[in-house]
């Protein structure tokens, strides 16, 4: 589904008063019944992230990393007491009221607690093992024969499970896509969950968008047979 960027920018801000919770995706669908719920979905997550992202800092601070995990061995051990010791009540939500009271995701949350415990029982293992290592990026699909698209030529396809707004695509366009065309000549991005149409402006320069799979792929042998 191909949204327009002014369609995208009133989901953006109807989401940017919203906190994100099950509650506030449904009062999303029901403010935009047109738009499709999976396409909805992708972009309430890829705002959520964007949250996220800009306060990532703040939350990794030495100060901030070591307020957090007294305060959770605090918050942990007040439960244990209460209910006769923490083996009883291991699944206590402690750690998830930390994060909603700082307004952080529970999963990072959830690691940069974990790595400080690491740290003080000196097992931490150094970032950079934790990364993936030394591998080129490359495309999902590259094609041992290229195909024809609307009239362009295919090299390779790449396919995103997420919407294309404006952010994560110039995003992929920096550290995948132009690195792809490099490479390996014209492409096709797929976001199976829609894009934003003005996104859609590279295809002279080598980058189609598609929010599906296409079927009028020319392929060389039809091409020929045509002749």
């Amino acid at each position: 589904m191909k949204l327009t960027k002014a369609q995208y920018d009133e989901i953006a801000q109807f989401l940017g008063h919203m906190q994100p919770t099950r509650q506030s995706l449904r009062k999303l669908k029901e403010k935009f019944p047109s738009q499709s719920q999976s396409t909805l979905l992708s972009i309430f997550s890829q705002e959520y992230q964007k949250q996220i992202k800009r306060t990532h800092a703040k939350h990794h601070t030495a100060e901030a990393v070591e307020t957090y995990y007294q305060r959770l061995t605090y918050l942990r051990s007040l439960y244990g007491k209460y209910l006769n010791g923490v083996m009883k009540n291991a699944a206590a939500p402690v750690l998830l009221e930390l994060a909603n009271e700082v307004d952080f995701a529970p999963s990072l949350m959830a690691r940069i607690v974990l790595e400080r415990y690491l740290q003080e029982k000196e097992q931490a293992i150094p970032e950079d093992q934790l990364r993936a290592k030394g591998y080129d990026k490359t495309p999902d699909f590259i094609l041992e024969v290229p195909v024809a698209v609307e009239g362009h030529i295919i090299h390779w396809i790449e396919s995103k499970a997420s919407f294309g707004d404006e952010s994560s695509h110039q995003a992929y366009l920096q550290d995948q896509f132009w690195s792809y065309w490099n490479r390996f000549g014209p492409g096709l991005v797929i976001y199976w969950y829609g894009f934003i149409e003005e996104l859609d402006c590279h295809r002279e320069r080598g980058i189609l968008l598609k929010d599906c799979f296409p079927t009028d792929i020319v392929t060389l042998r039809h091409s020929m047979a045509q002749r």
